[in-house]
């Protein structure tokens, strides 16, 4: 029989498709992205600087290998980025003008070698690492992944500092502290652990149980190692801290802010080592201090600073030069005589004074803008944010207390980082790459909540 044309033919039905059945208690496993595991390993490394106390792993130089790991995984990978919006936020573009300062600042320097080789050798690894995280941040989980991958390596820290590290030998006075004979010096790990603070308050309000009890510790053990470090920039950095924690965090309860200001001051307290206290006093007697009387203290090298900012005020010196100026170019050196007593080729021992002298005025400024930007830029941006979000869900919780506990970090970044020379140094590109960070989600999530508001 003819089939009739309005008839028309059979369809075929599709075939199913395979179920696949797991066995009960069968876990489905997630592939592991292995860019981010190696960014937050190199945390581990750049943070605790914890390879530096196995000499085998030290030899290895683990941190390049996972820089350079990251990068190519990176290069090959370009769909495990978070594109390219991360560009436009104001962070990134001043990391990008510090380095092109950087490149200029060594041509046009008191010596190329000198800058070059600081670039090569530091400055780059900063650099490309404040950018990897930049670029990997495509959402909350990513940056809270960063987040606590800085609390744990503090953690680690305080264990070096407190299990690892003795004290050194009593001094004349009676006074005592860590002795790290290598990775960071004493004053080095406050600024450190000041920065890890402001975050491990944002993991203890954001995480459950275990989280919040990983967080204390590392409170306590910051508290603990900024009194064994005897650094009193450390103790500036820690009260501005507070300070700012207390006055300025207003979207947590007060007693939840005495709690976690006591949480530090304890570990302060209990493990203060022999003359801590008799130290920490000097801080308001700051003109009786050798630093402001002896000659090469502090006071004469911040103002050789200034005087290399007035001599290079475009380009400055060059990035790495201070120390080079010190012996060769500051008026102890061209003042010298023979058989006087040596110059010291000293550090800055103050990070806006370093980046004002290495790259220039127009360094100084957008470096510091990095600081004080960012204690702006983060409360402009708690603003915009829906009020819900305090108590919204797990992502718009963590995002709204980043706005309010980063700037905690700042500050005691910028107080304590006023007394070493950290400029150059990862601490203040990594809050640079978590304010990056910020932007890139919080625009997306409220360009999300705009197009699913219902229309009148």
């Amino acid at each position: 029989m003819t089939p009739s044309p309005s008839m028309s033919p059979p369809t075929r039905e599709p075939m199913p498709r395979p179920r696949v059945t797991l066995a009960r208690g069968t876990a489905i496993r997630r592939p592991l992205d292995l860019l981010r595991l190696a960014l937050s390993a190199l945390m581990l490394l750049t943070v605790s600087r914890v390879h530096e106390h196995f000499g085998v792993l030290s030899a290895m130089r683990p941190a390049l290998l996972l820089a350079g790991l990251a990068a190519a995984y990176a290069f090959m990978n370009p769909q495990s980025l978070a594109g390219t919006r991360w560009l436009r936020t104001w962070p990134a573009r001043v990391v990008v003008t510090l380095g092109v300062l950087a490149c200029l600042s060594a041509v046009f320097g008191i010596s190329l070698g000198g800058a070059a080789r600081t670039i090569l050798e530091g400055y780059s690894k900063v650099l490309l690492f404040a950018f990897l995280l930049m670029a990997t941040i495509r959402g909350t989980k990513d940056l809270r992944g960063y987040v606590w991958a800085y609390v744990v390596s503090a953690g680690v820290l305080v264990w070096l500092s407190l299990f690892v590290f003795g004290l050194s030998k009593p001094a004349p006075d009676g006074f005592t502290r860590l002795d790290f004979q290598y990775s960071f010096d004493a004053n080095d790990v406050g600024v450190v652990l000041l920065v890890a603070l402001g975050l491990a308050l944002l993991t203890f309000h954001t995480s459950r149980r275990m989280g919040k009890v990983a967080s204390a510790a590392v409170l306590l053990g910051i508290g603990a190692t900024l009194s064994r470090s005897g650094s009193r920039g450390a103790f500036l950095g820690l009260i501005a801290a507070l300070a700012a924690l207390l006055l300025l965090v207003r979207r947590v309860s007060l007693v939840s802010r005495l709690a976690f200001a006591s949480a530090v001051i304890t570990g302060l307290v209990l493990l203060s080592p022999p003359g801590y206290w008799q130290q920490m006093q000097t801080v308001f007697r700051p003109t009786a201090d050798y630093n402001w009387t002896a000659p090469g203290g502090r006071k004469e090298v911040w103002l050789s600073g200034l005087r290399y900012m007035k001599s290079y005020p475009v380009f400055g010196i060059g990035i790495g030069n201070f120390a080079r100026a010190e012996g060769t170019i500051s008026e102890r050196a061209l003042n010298s005589s023979p058989g006087s007593a040596g110059i010291k080729w000293s550090a800055a021992h103050n990070s806006f004074v370093e980046a004002g002298a290495e790259l220039g005025v127009p360094g100084l400024i957008v470096w510091s803008s990095l600081v004080f930007g960012g204690i702006s830029a983060m409360y402009r941006l708690r603003r915009r944010l829906p009020k819900s979000w305090a108590s919204g869900d797990s992502d718009q919780r963590f995002l709204y207390l980043a706005t309010v506990y980063l700037p905690v970090s700042l500050v005691g970044f910028g107080v304590s980082a006023f007394f070493v020379s950290f400029a150059f140094i990862d601490p203040i590109y990594i809050l640079a790459a978590f304010i990056t960070g910020m932007y890139v989600i919080v625009e997306r999530k409220l360009a999300e909540g705009r197009r699913s508001a219902p229309r009148n």
